[in-house]
């Protein structure tokens, strides 16, 4: 790859400076993570992902292309409640949302499970099998993880001790106050409950991959008892940035609308206009965020969980229609034997590369 890590970097983050304010800090606190780790590293730099899967797979670029997550890992996936109450697993974040072939969002998820579970008894055979049985069973028919009367090791999971109220509230209540602006404030008033008391706005630094955006977090007192509401600026897709079109649009809100899902009520986009930039407000809640593989206990199916990535990850495709879906699923009965574990070993060997650079 003739264009480094450190120029690809360097020119990802001066394009986002166009697009709106950045928070340096926070661009330094990345930087900083990228090194600690490879599977941190993967998590931050989707944008050098787009650079470099065209490159090393270049046979899964041609294939069906869907409106896809693009940013898909093995912890991009939490709960939230749907609007009858009900505890949901799926899909956490798609601020990285594009028109891309479905190839690229298996690759992404198979490629971080072998970086993210490598200290595990898993094959990179493992897998790739359960991500492309669970993905192929949901193309048959897509059908939400709705974790009431079904799913119930998941839903074990989903409520694990590090999701521990006392603890969320206790490291929410833990944030220094910052005043964000008349605009950020009005979004996040709007979006609390009507009886609600503000405590508090204070930035919040999360994620790995959106660092460096805008994110904020307003704390009121509402029914006796604390809620909260984010903020995070979007931008367009990275893979729009290398493939530089510039009158790509936001997509995210798109494909959560699509998607087979039992709709989370308090996820709101707003977005300018012409869609190049905008925010993404969302309820913050014990059970209503992204999973942690730290916050699963040691003693899982970790193939179990794979497959239901796989589905989940058919239902976010199935939103691009049950044509598009067919067409997908001919495409994949095309495709060699164990050629997800190839390209996933290729890039986990191509993201290693990267990091190794990167550290020095």
């Amino acid at each position: 790859m003739s264009i480094t890590i450190h120029a690809d970097t360097r020119a990802y983050e001066a394009w986002l400076a166009t697009r709106g304010p950045v928070v340096a800090g926070d661009l330094d606190l990345k930087h900083t993570l990228m090194a600690e780790s490879l599977f941190p590293f993967l998590r931050a730099t989707f944008y050098r992902w787009c650079r470099l899967w065209p490159a090393v797979c270049p046979a899964l670029v041609t294939a069906p292309a869907v409106l896809a997550v693009g940013d898909l890992h093995v912890e991009n996936f939490g709960t939230w409640r749907d609007a009858e109450g009900r505890l949901v697993w799926g899909l956490n974040d798609a601020d990285e949302a594009q028109v891309m072939p479905y190839t690229l969002d298996l690759v992404r998820l198979a490629t971080s499970a072998l970086i993210a579970l490598d200290d595990r008894a898993l094959s990179a055979d493992d897998v790739a099998e359960a991500i492309l049985d669970g993905y192929q069973k949901g193309l048959a028919g897509g059908h939400p993880f709705v974790l009431e009367e079904d799913h119930g090791w998941l839903r074990d999971l989903a409520l694990g001790e590090l999701r521990n109220p006392e603890r969320f509230w206790e490291k929410l209540n833990g944030l220094t106050d910052a005043d964000p602006g008349p605009d950020i404030r009005a979004r996040l008033i709007a979006h609390l409950p009507a009886d609600a008391q503000l405590r508090r706005i204070a930035p919040r630094v999360a994620g790995l991959g959106s660092l460096g955006r805008r994110r904020f977090v307003a704390i009121a007192a509402s029914g006796g008892s604390a809620v909260a509401r984010e903020v995070k600026a979007l931008y367009p897709s990275a893979w729009s940035w290398v493939r530089g079109d510039g009158a790509a649009t936001i997509r995210c809100g798109d494909l959560v609308a699509a998607a087979v899902r039992c709709p989370d009520p308090f996820l709101a986009y707003d977005l300018s206009p012409d869609r190049t930039d905008g925010w993404v407000v969302r309820r913050l809640a014990p059970h209503c965020s992204r999973v942690e593989l730290a916050a699963l206990p040691h003693q899982r199916d970790d193939k179990r969980l794979l497959r239901a990535m796989g589905r989940e990850t058919a239902n976010v495709h199935w939103g691009s229609g049950p044509a598009l879906a067919a067409l997908v699923g001919a495409d994949l009965k095309g495709r060699a034997p164990r050629w997800l574990r190839h390209a996933a070993e290729a890039m986990a060997d191509a993201t290693r590369a990267d990091w190794k650079a990167w550290r020095t």
